[in-house]
């Protein structure tokens, strides 16, 4: 290999600052959530106190992330990962209606606790709900960073940029897709294998709607691919596995793909 070669990766271009490894991030997000939720881990109770200590410690670190991500003095940083704590009430009663909506919508769940301490809807959501927070913020990187974290993770792949609301329930999960500028309402639930995505659009189109909206209390079963940045799925909707959308759904619709399935007896034992 000759000088030319590492020229080359050495040229490549690269932030001014020192961006925490994406590991590093995604434990910072963790124990934010742990915070919040103490079952996640151990589940010991502690104090008011000893819970005011762990988030000082995480705000100076997001503060320092900041930082190094959005290139901002040290003062900007500071305010906001304030910003972003000032933020961690609302945020902890949205996730809590979250786990209320996955409890109350699957039979399986037997507690609240398992679906803190055992569920990837609720993962990948947590995950969300904080890089959605940090991308109000005006921070570029490390929203991404986290969803892309709970995607490897879980299979679950929610863009942070993207609006859903409270109830939010995710079943399963593996392969569901939510793109930039979809927005979700309350109380929906989407099944595993669910696209929410875009038509293919050039990429000076980047900044339009380019994925659908979905109303309040709208079910979406497994497989289905709804696409376009015009499509509104009416509210109180249901639409069934395998649908393939592009098109607008008035409310109270069902929407149903019907194959042909053909059962042939045979002579066997």
């Amino acid at each position: 290999m000759n000088d030319e070669f590492f020229n080359k990766i050495l040229s490549r271009p690269r932030p001014a600052h020192v961006i925490p490894p994406n590991k590093e991030i995604a434990d910072w997000a963790w124990k934010v959530i742990r915070v919040m939720f103490p079952e996640c881990a151990d589940g010991i109770p502690c104090s008011a106190a000893v819970l005011r200590g762990k988030l000082e410690q995480l705000q100076e670190k997001l503060a320092g992330m900041v930082g190094a991500d959005d290139r901002c003095s040290k003062d900007e940083s500071h305010q906001t990962a304030q910003a972003f704590f000032n933020g961690l009430p609302a945020l902890y009663e949205l996730l809590c209606t979250d786990i209320q909506a996955i409890y109350d919508g699957d039979p399986a769940a037997r507690t609240e606790f398992e679906v803190v301490r055992t569920y990837p809807g609720f993962y990948a959501i947590s995950f969300y709900r904080i890089a959605h927070l940090l991308t109000g913020l005006g921070i570029p990187l490390i929203p991404r960073i986290l969803t892309e974290h709970a995607h490897s993770v879980t299979g679950i792949d929610i863009h942070p940029a993207a609006e859903i609301g409270e109830y939010f329930h995710i079943d399963h999960g593996t392969g569901i897709v939510i793109g930039e500028t979809c927005i979700i309402g309350n109380r929906v639930k989407l099944y595993q294998g669910v696209t929410l995505g875009a038509l293919s659009v050039r990429k000076d189109l980047a900044g339009v709607k380019r994925h659908p909206t979905v109303e309040d209390g709208v079910i979406i079963y497994s497989g289905a691919t709804i696409l376009g940045g015009d499509t509104v799925i009416g509210h109180d909707s249901t639409i069934g596995g395998n649908v393939w959308l592009t098109k607008s759904v008035a409310p109270y619709s069902t929407v149903y793909h019907t194959p042909t399935i053909h059962i042939q007896k045979t002579n066997g034992k």
